[in-house]
């Protein structure tokens, strides 16, 4: 387990190492990088207080993820050239005008633009809007005669707007050219009237300078005449001076070399004494240095043989560790896949055999669903109910009335009604066939033997004879004669 556990770290090691070899970044020495991280601002480069190295992680990696921007720390020029304006006569130019800026607050010209580009843009901005307004506040002669002091007014107008982008002057605005504009001749014509005006002092010039190095030439005739026989004297003067002074000196070096030579023989002694001790003490130094050189050596090798080793071991493990996950993940893929087709064909014969199970229920339950929908409109509307109950009762007399007139007819029955009709007469020919029938037979019977024809016509069948009432007329009203 402890040996699990050390190959997981040398691992981490060997994988944080790789990381920090491909993420780390050492800032150029004329460079500032502003690093936005998901907390902070950072500027790092030389002088910064964060140092001029960090890690430049990915920034899609959530909380050490970041962004860069990388500015100068350098002095970097701006130049407008070509750039039109007018004095305050509207009298049109153009202008070249150079300007030395430096960086002084990263962070905060971070903040302002998205890149240097976009910054030096920005600033060409800002140094046109102060030179249109300066300029259009004096006369072209006065813009001709003092540049240096427009340049001031411009590194003055554009100082505090600087400072919002962080950006601070490294010298004056120099205010480089001015020429005519396109179709204005005003500069030409003042170049033409100063040239004039040179010209003129300088032929005036030229002739009071004839007249003063003719004057010169005379006194210096003059005077070198006189320096060449004060010269030819002070020689003389100087020659004997010079030969008695030489004499001395010479009497002088004879007595100082025996001096200096007595010193220099003492002087070799010690030199020579000093040397032979510090010979030894070199010898020494460097007999104790190279027996420690040689040790250092030996550790150094052995060090660097047993971490190679270490390394090595290391290594092989990570590549068969990296082998094995390999061989594990195609495995692992290639049965999801099996398993993830599988089930997509599963699905589709499932939603297959449901859409055919729908569509036939559909089908099938179209005419019921019909049925439901026009019961629930019968159960909704009373009057239509009433209709078909009406249709219902005509329909059930009709087939009453069909089928007891079929039965009439087979059982050869004549119903003989003295009513306004035969239904009134008898209601249904199956009355006939309960005890209510007999009972209406019987009566019939007994009102036909009342009656002469009735009693013969029963006297025929064999059946009955003339009642006591025979005489009787049969009762009228509701009643049939059956045959």
């Amino acid at each position: 387990m402890l040996f699990g556990v050390g190959i997981a770290l040398v691992g981490a090691f060997v994988l944080w190492m790789f990381a920090a070899m491909l993420f780390r970044v050492v800032v150029s020495t004329n460079d500032v990088q502003i690093v936005q991280s998901s907390k902070k601002t950072v500027s790092y480069g030389k002088g910064q207080a964060a140092g001029n190295t960090y890690y430049k992680w990915p920034a899609w990696i959530p909380m050490i993820g970041v962004k860069t921007i990388t500015l100068p720390v350098s002095v970097f020029d701006l130049n407008l050239n070509g750039y039109s304006g007018y004095d305050k006569g509207r009298v049109p130019f153009e202008i070249d005008i150079m300007a030395f800026f430096r960086i002084d607050d990263s962070t905060m010209a971070a903040q302002r633009v998205h890149s240097f580009e976009e910054m030096k843009e920005q600033l060409i901005g800002i140094l046109q809007g102060a030179t249109r307004s300066i300029l259009a506040k004096s006369d072209i002669e006065e813009i001709l005669e003092e540049r240096a002091k427009f340049g001031q007014m411009f590194t003055e107008a554009v100082r505090e707007q600087l400072k919002e982008w962080g950006v601070v002057n490294v010298k004056n605005i120099e205010l480089m050219d001015i020429r005519d504009g396109e179709g204005s001749k005003a500069i030409e014509n003042i170049m033409a009237k100063k040239k004039s005006l040179i010209d003129r002092e300088s032929r005036i010039a030229v002739a009071e300078n004839k007249r003063a190095a003719e004057e010169a030439e005379i006194i210096a005739k003059r005077e070198v005449a006189l320096r060449d026989q004060e010269a030819q004297q002070q020689v003389g003067m100087r020659t004997a001076e010079k030969e008695k002074l030489v004499g001395i000196e010479v009497e002088k070096a004879k007595q100082q070399v025996k001096i200096e030579a007595k010193v220099t023989a003492e002087r070799e002694m010690d030199i020579k004494r000093v040397n032979e001790v510090k010979k030894a003490e070199i010898d020494r130094d460097v007999t104790v240095v190279h027996a420690d050189q040689d040790k250092q050596v030996v550790v150094i090798q052995a060090t660097a043989a047993k971490e190679q080793v270490v390394i090595k071991a290391a290594a092989d493990k990570e590549v068969a560790v990296t082998v094995a996950e390999g061989e594990k993940q195609k495995t692992i893929l290639t049965a999801e896949g099996k398993l993830e087709q599988q089930t997509k064909n599963a699905q589709g014969v499932e939603l297959e055999g449901k859409a055919q199970g729908v569509a036939e229920q559909a089908v099938l339950m179209a005419p019921v669903n019909a049925q439901i929908a026009l019961a629930e409109k019968i159960d909704q509307s009373e009057g239509y109910q009433k209709y078909l109950l009406g249709i219902r009762q005509i329909e059930g007399a009709q087939a009453i009335g069909t089928a007891q007139a079929a039965a009439l007819e087979k059982a050869g029955i004549k119903i003989i009604a003295n009513t306004g009709n035969p239904v009134e007469g008898v209601a249904n020919v199956m009355d006939l066939f309960t005890p209510k029938g007999g009972t209406q037979i019987g009566a019939l019977l007994e009102a036909l033997n009342q009656t002469d024809m009735g009693a013969s016509l029963l006297k025929r069948f064999g059946v009955g004879g003339p009642a006591p009432e025979a005489k009787k007329a049969a009762p009228k009203g509701n009643g049939a004669a059956v045959q």
